[in-house]
C-alpha cells in the first residue's frame, strides 16, 4: 500500500499561498488538509477556486464542510471539537487523535486518522512528542498503527523515515514545508525518504 504524504496549511492566509499549492501538487503531493481556524466560508472557498481544479479531488476541509461537495473536494477533517454538522454531507472522513485509544476508536469509520504530536513540534513552539519510540513500536505489534494511522507532529525527511519504518501509514507536514524559504523545494525533499515517488 502506497504510504501518504499529506500537506496541512498553516491557519493563515498569505500572499501567494494558491501557487504554492498548485506548485506543490504538481510536484506529487497525495491530500492537501486545508485547515484555516478563524476563516469564514467565503475565505475558504475563494482559496480553493484558486487552485486549479484538477487538484481540487485531492483538498480535505476541517471547516466549512458543506463547500466539500459544491468545489467537488476529497473529504473533511473531524476532531474532537469538529463534528460533521450535516450528516448527509458524502465525504471521506479522516480524524485527529492523541492517544492510541482515540485511533481504535475512530479508526474504522475513517479513511484514515492523524496521531499526534509523534515527534516534537516545528511548528508550535513547546508542542513536545506525547509518545515515546518504544511504545509506538508496541502499538504497532499490538495492530493499533497501520496503514490507517498518519504520523502527524515535528516531520521533516528526516522523521518521517522513523514513522515509516515503525509503520505508520503515511505523514502529515506542515511547519517543515511552510516555514522553509522556499517550500516547494523542501517539499521534494521528501522523495529522499523512498517511500514516496514525487515528479
Amino acid at each position: 500500500m502506497d504510504k501518504k504524504l499529506i500537506l496541512i496549511t498553516l491557519p493563515d492566509f498569505f500572499e501567494g499561498e494558491a501557487k504554492i499549492i498548485n506548485d506543490i501538487f504538481s510536484e506529487g503531493l497525495d491530500i492537501l488538509h486545508l485547515r484555516k481556524p478563524n476563516a469564514t466560508a467565503g475565505e475558504v472557498r475563494r482559496l480553493v477556486e484558486q487552485v486549479d481544479r484538477q487538484f481540487h479531488d485531492k483538498i480535505v476541509l476541517h471547516s466549512h464542510y458543506h463547500l466539500t461537495e459544491t468545489l467537488g473536494l476529497r473529504g473533511v477533517h473531524l476532531g474532537v471539537h469538529r463534528q460533521l454538522d450535516d450528516k448527509k454531507i458524502n465525504a471521506q472522513l479522516s480524524f485527529s487523535c492523541h492517544k492510541l485509544d482515540e485511533v481504535m476508536a475512530h479508526k474504522q469509520s475513517c479513511a484514515y486518522v492523524f496521531l499526534s504530536p509523534i515527534f516534537n513540534s516545528i511548528s508550535k513552539e513547546g508542542y513536545a512528542s506525547a509518545f515515546s519510540l518504544q511504545t509506538l513500536w508496541e502499538a504497532r505489534d499490538e495492530g493499533v498503527i497501520d496503514d490507517k494511522v498518519i504520523a502527524l507532529g515535528g516531520i521533516t525527511p528526516e522523521t518521517a523515515r522513523i514513522a515509516l519504518d515503525i509503520g505508520f501509514g503515511g505523514v502529515a507536514v506542515l511547519g517543515d514545508v511552510w516555514l522553509n524559504e522556499n517550500p516547494v523545494k523542501r517539499f521534494l525533499e521528501y522523495e529522499s525518504c523512498g517511500a514516496f515517488s514525487l515528479h
